[in-house]
């Protein structure tokens, strides 16, 4: 996954918006710095847990259209929407792994420093980024 051919990622720091240890290697960074970092699991999405399927009640999966096993979709949780992989689709519920789909590997980023600006007051108000065109939600 990248935005290399589109627009950069946005993201209010220490706001809990990125990878910990990604957001981490970007402090003291400047506009034109570019560097590689690997995250290994265990700083990344975690390592993959057991044990960690369960069953929701589909009214929860926030993705629209035919639900599959094997798909990575969107679930509302009482911390928020989080990605899950669905492993079987009956009726009324749902069985998901709630490992992150990107959970046991090791990833590697490349980085590119676009911009580095202070936050609005209204970033700050809203707790994320406005990207280029503005207000986005």
């Amino acid at each position: 996954e990248g935005t290399k051919d589109g627009d950069p990622t946005v993201f209010l720091h220490s706001n809990m918006q990125m990878i910990a240890s990604l957001e981490l290697s970007m402090v003291s960074k400047e506009p034109g710095d570019t560097y590689s970092i690997t995250l290994p699991p265990e700083l990344a999405y975690g390592i993959l847990r057991d044990k960690s399927d369960i069953r929701v009640p589909s009214k929860h999966v926030l993705t629209e259209g035919k639900l599959e096993p094997g798909m990575v979709v969107s679930i509302q949780t009482n911390e928020g929407v989080r990605p899950v992989t669905l492993i079987k689709v009956g009726k009324f519920n749902v069985d998901i792994d709630t490992n992150h789909p990107l959970a046991g590997k090791t990833l590697t980023f490349d980085v590119e420093i676009v911009d580095v600006r202070k936050a609005t007051s209204e970033e700050l108000s809203h707790g994320h980024a406005h990207g280029a065109g503005g207000h986005e939600h």
